[in-house]
């Protein structure tokens, strides 16, 4: 198959882009669409309303329905058990054409993935969740690959227990223990393989058998509510290199507490492990989330620090990380700015399989797309290094088809293949057919400093069940 050329790549991009502006744009108003309507507006009827999409199983209590709900069955402890299993998730095919530039061989590739989870619905606080991803296993995916394997067929059909955990509030599951509701047993506690997602995915983005303690609505002078958590992560624990650390456990405190103006979240967490498998690190957190005038912003500084030498699993480094967006004046659309400094080599604590770097955030081309081989055009490390994303989200069509358009670079005096100087340009298109189907379209064009110009298209088919 002949390579796509630098100019063509770029000739796609902006067809694709002016096309769905075209095909999708909506008449414009002669009053501005930011302006409160001075008009009252109707209830909704029942008949008016939207039809509700059921999961792929539903037994029990209809998700999200109305009407009553069956009488349950009362424990020993005291707390009402209303059982009702619910059956959902997706199955994502996609085609990837990935020319990482240089002398490295174009890709071409057919990939599937699915999600399939299964929640049974105890209470309102009280849910047993099980996952299972039978397409693919770790990072490698059912796939065929017609370049450069000329027709290889790859498949990672499993049963493999993606998550399985328990979760809900001691206080409800135990209301016999405290019939005054005075005694402050609310804790939430979730126990078992679960996501592990704290600072926006920076510092820990992993799935992990874990214990989890959580109290809420705490109510200190100066602070209108406090959350504080405590992680206690013993096994299938990876590293910052997305590898996983057998021996590494994980020993986390985490706060989130709201102000009037911002909300500010502070962690700290240490991981354990042996010096040959990587050794222990210690890391910090701090967030900051707030409004200024027309302005979304939010603020990340972190730290990370190798207790043991420096290795793959853990280095020194500090990663500071802003957000900045806000929505144009007469529109709905998304105006933002990302960016993050990295100083010297930044670890996260934890980073599962297929979550690539820290700084996936910033934009669409930091991000991958967690099928196949389509990886971040610009990476997703930020060791030594300096990186920008502006980027412009379009909403069209009764908010049913988006388009992003982003402009991206990155500067590194790390000089490695995986972070390197260079600048990108993507667009990525989706639009929702009827209630249950969704069509994404991404393509870039790149000009990397050690892979030169390179590109890729990606086109995906979901569909929710």
């Amino acid at each position: 198959m002949k390579k796509l050329t630098h100019k063509v790549l770029t000739k796609f991009l902006a067809v694709l882009f002016v096309a769905a502006l075209l095909f999708n744009s909506e008449q414009v108003e002669a009053e501005s669409k930011s302006r409160l309507s001075d008009k009252p507006i109707p209830m909704k009827t029942d008949k008016e309303m939207p039809k509700r999409v059921p999961p792929l199983v539903e037994i029990g209590n209809d998700f999200l329905g109305t009407g009553n709900i069956s009488s349950g069955f009362e424990l020993p402890t005291g707390a009402v058990w209303i059982p009702s299993l619910w059956v959902y998730g997706n199955v994502r095919t996609g085609l990837n054409y990935i020319d990482t530039g240089g002398n490295s061989d174009e890709i071409v590739e057919a990939v599937v993935r699915s999600d399939i989870n299964f929640h049974l619905n105890l209470t309102g606080t009280e849910r047993l969740f099980l996952q299972l991803q039978p397409f693919h296993s770790q990072e490698t995916f059912t796939r065929y690959r017609f370049e450069p394997e000329n027709g290889e067929f790859s498949s990672h059909i499993n049963l493999d227990v993606n998550a399985l955990f328990f979760e809900g509030d001691i206080g409800e599951m135990f209301p016999k223990a405290d019939p005054l509701d005075s005694a402050a047993l609310d804790f939430g506690i979730a126990i078992g393989r679960q996501p592990i997602f704290f600072q926006e995915g920076m510092m820990f983005n992993d799935t992990m058998d874990a214990i989890g303690l959580v109290r809420d609505t705490l109510i200190f002078e100066g602070l209108i509510d406090t959350k504080l958590s405590f992680v206690w992560g013993w096994n299938n624990v990876n590293r910052a290199n997305n590898q996983q650390d057998a021996n590494a456990e994980l020993y986390g405190f985490f706060t989130e507490s709201d102000l009037r103006k911002s909300s500010l979240r502070f962690d700290v967490a240490y991981v354990d492990s042996d010096t040959e498998s990587g050794g222990d690190g210690l890391f910090l957190g701090f967030g900051s989330i707030q409004r200024i005038r027309g302005y979304n912003t939010a603020f990340y500084a972190n730290y990370s620090h190798a207790i043991d030498d420096e290795s793959a699993a853990v280095r020194d480094g500090l990663l500071l990380f802003s957000e900045i967006s806000t929505t144009p004046i007469n529109s709905h659309d998304l105006l933002y700015f990302n960016s993050f400094i990295g100083i010297d080599d930044y670890s996260s604590g934890s980073r599962g399989r297929t979550n690539g770097g820290p700084v996936g955030r910033t934009g669409i081309m930091y991000a991958g797309s967690g099928m196949g081989s389509f990886g971040a055009a610009l990476g997703s490390n930020a060791n030594k290094a300096v990186g920008v994303a502006l980027g412009y989200q379009k909403f069209m069509n009764s908010d049913r088809t988006q388009v992003i358009f982003e402009l991206a670079g990155i500067k590194s005096s790390a000089d490695t293949a995986t972070v390197q100087d260079g600048v990108a340009l993507g667009v990525q298109y989706q639009q929702k057919i009827g209630e249950r189907y969704r069509a994404l379209v991404t393509g870039f064009v790149s000009n990397r400093e050690i892979n030169d110009e390179g590109g890729g298209v990606r086109f995906e088919f979901l569909t929710q069940f």
